[in-house]
């Protein structure tokens, strides 16, 4: 998988970098249990500094996408299953982008079509 970063967003790097692999998960291009590039492969691989994709990692571990093992390196976790936690975290994010696309003048079935465009139906 090729990585996307945009150096000179306001977004950090680290953060762009954990989308890209949680996006890279979600659409199938990472399968569970594929390994992913040691911290500082990946660091050299996108140009930033290795604590920028340490900090990547460990976020992505600790939401439980990819699990950390010192002898066998970083691997894309198992599925998980939507607990409480994830749908109300979920949930929360939904409605907040539900307003913004209100407050940009978008009508109900505008914003529809965006959400099955981004679910990948």
């Amino acid at each position: 998988m090729i990585f996307s970063l945009n150096m000179s967003s306001e977004t950090p790097i680290y953060v762009q970098l954990r989308n890209q692999i949680v996006l890279g998960i979600g659409n199938g291009e990472l399968l569970p249990g594929e390994p992913l590039p040691t911290v500082r492969q990946m660091a050299e691989d996108i140009g930033v500094n290795n604590m920028t994709v340490n900090k990547a990692y460990q976020i992505l571990k600790t939401e439980g996408y990819i699990v950390i093992d010192r002898r066998h390196g970083a691997k894309v976790a198992e599925k998980q299953k939507s607990d409480k936690e994830f749908k109300t975290a979920l949930k929360d994010k939904m409605e907040l982008a539900a307003a913004e696309a209100k407050a940009h003048g978008m009508d109900f079935q505008e914003y529809m079509k965006f959400c099955e465009e981004a679910y990948g139906k």
